[in-house]
């Protein structure tokens, strides 16, 4: 059998040569250097691109990540390396994977593996030279598809036809896939949304639903990190047009129930999405007038920085809200101290979620979008040259009175008002 793959895998010869993405990935010279180190290390030693790279080139996307497959075993590998004078490091030697460093890039290399006993969180592997054994135990056909650095393709599961048909399809029995690592279950939504163009296979979202429980089972940290990858696809906004798929989502994410504020988007709106980060578009899924956002920030621990964005809009949240502050004068002093990046965030969120005077928070943007921000014209070491002042509580107290009355008078303050702020203050 494995001959006959191996037969199979040769006479798929130059299935790239027309690929541009192809081309621009190996011509790159620090690629160029690793295929040259493992061919000259033995006439067996294989190293071939996996996974994602290859659906891409099919795909005809750009190739961001890189991917690596090899029939050696690490302790071949860092051998290679060494031999060649290429820097490394062991990212996750325990599951085989080194990665090399030429001219500050890196290359993750994964040896081949077969899974020997899972738990649906982890999985003990041993080594094997079959790239079968390998592509056996991954999720998606789309995912086990191989390719050496002249272009031809190992392709046992017929990915390359499934990528091109559209169709998302587990390797051998869903259940079985799905057991091994429940984390697949949330790969399953992702992959659909980016590649699929048909119904789900038969009986596929049945089996998912059955499995969901195995969920717990997986780290809050490693769903998060599929989330993101989920909501910052670029198909997320299609989300809403696979029923299965937006039952399957919030079965799982039922905190995120707003998830209807982003269908039928329009041009204008789908473009403000697709340009936001996780935690604009995860605030949007979130905020209502329940507890859905402390409830799911205590659940996955979400950092300061994607809490700090959910409280700020959460601050915008209701309609009624404050209606006479969003104006360009209040919004001016706004985004002095909080910057620009946070203010438009806040307008891009009214224009998202605003049924009334949609218009009015468009055109601020278009204001604020070319603002330039203003720099308060005094500076500590300016008071402490003309005023004899010295470094301290009282000095930044003053800086403060003088920024507040700047601001307050539409960035604009005199002399003589700074002198009275700063003889009030030393009285």
């Amino acid at each position: 059998m494995i001959k006959f793959l191996n037969k199979f895998f040769r006479s798929k010869k130059n299935i790239f040569k027309d690929k541009t993405n192809f081309k621009e990935l190996i011509s790159n010279k620090e690629i160029q250097e690793l295929f040259k180190s493992f061919s000259s290390y033995s006439s067996e030693a294989e190293l071939r691109f996996v996974g994602g790279c290859i659906r891409k080139i099919i795909s005809n996307e750009e190739v961001d990540d890189l991917d690596l497959s090899t029939n050696l075993k690490p302790e071949n590998v860092i051998e290679i390396l060494k031999k060649n004078k290429i820097r490394f490091y062991e990212t996750g030697i325990e599951h085989g994977t080194i990665t090399a460093i030429i001219n500050k890039k890196s290359f993750e290399i994964t040896s081949l593996r077969k899974d020997i006993k899972t738990d649906g969180r982890h999985a003990e592997v041993v080594y094997t030279k079959d790239w079968l054994e390998d592509a056996s135990r991954r999720d998606f056909s789309i995912n086990a598809i191989y390719s050496d650095i002249d272009g031809n393709l190992f392709d046992p599961f017929n990915g390359k036809k499934d990528l091109m048909d559209g169709v998302v399809k587990f390797i051998g029995d869903p259940a079985i896939r799905i057991k091994e690592d429940y984390l697949r279950i949330l790969r399953y939504i992702r992959f659909f949304l980016g590649y699929s163009r048909n119904k789900h296979e038969k009986d596929t979202i049945k089996i998912i639903k059955q499995n969901l429980t195995g969920l717990k089972h997986v780290s809050k940290e490693r769903q998060l990190q599929e989330l993101k990858k989920i909501i910052l696809h670029e198909n997320f906004d299609k989300i809403n047009s696979d029923k299965l798929i937006r039952e399957l989502f919030l079965l799982i994410f039922p905190e995120l129930k707003n998830i209807h504020r982003i269908n039928k988007l329009d041009k204008q709106t789908g473009q403000i999405l697709r340009n936001k980060k996780f935690e604009f578009i995860l605030s949007l899924l979130l905020i209502d007038k329940t507890d859905n956002c402390d409830y799911f920030i205590y659940k996955y621990n979400l950092s300061n920085k994607e809490k700090d964005k959910i409280s700020l809009l959460s601050s915008v949240f209701s309609e009624d809200q404050n209606r006479d502050y969003f104006t360009k004068e209040n919004l001016s002093k706004f985004i002095l101290k909080n910057g620009k990046e946070n203010l438009i965030d806040i307008l891009d969120y009214k224009i998202l979620t605003t049924k009334k005077n949609k218009s009015n928070f468009i055109d601020l943007k278009k204001y604020f979008v070319e603002f330039e921000i203003p720099v308060m014209p005094v500076k500590a070491k300016d008071l402490i040259q003309k005023f004899d002042l010295k470094e301290g509580k009282l000095l930044g107290s003053i800086l403060k009175e003088i920024e507040e009355k700047w601001l307050d008078n539409d960035f604009k303050i005199s002399s003589n008002q700074i002198e009275s702020i700063v003889k009030s203050r030393r009285i």
